[in-house]
């Protein structure tokens, strides 16, 4: 499944719904954020049936951003039937991610 962009207005249907979506907080001047995109493309192929990657442009998007504390990006949050589960800030490795997703499958 490709990594799908979400907005304030689209955060409800695309996050908050059933199933497992994992959520990029990020900004296109982010060094870090730079980093991590092509580790999401790669697992999103790989776990692109069972999870969701979605991403959110914080500089576009700031009310997604305050409602989850987004203080630091990139920021991922991890939600599962549409609540939030896990987070973790910063530049993570594929495994790391991979972690994060099997622990609360």
């Amino acid at each position: 499944m490709a990594i799908v962009n979400v907005s304030d207005q689209t955060f409800n249907s695309e996050v908050e719904s059933t199933g497992t979506v994992l959520v990029d907080f990020w900004a296109p001047w982010c060094g870090p954020c730079k980093m991590i995109a092509p580790i999401l493309e790669d697992l999103a192929s790989e776990v692109g049936d069972s999870v969701k990657i979605a991403k959110v442009n914080v500089d576009d998007n700031p009310e997604s951003a305050s409602r989850f504390g987004v203080m630091s990006i990139p920021t991922l949050i991890l939600f599962k039937d549409g609540q939030p589960v896990d987070k973790v800030v910063g530049l993570n490795s594929k495994d790391a991610l991979k972690s994060l997703i099997a622990k609360h499958q």
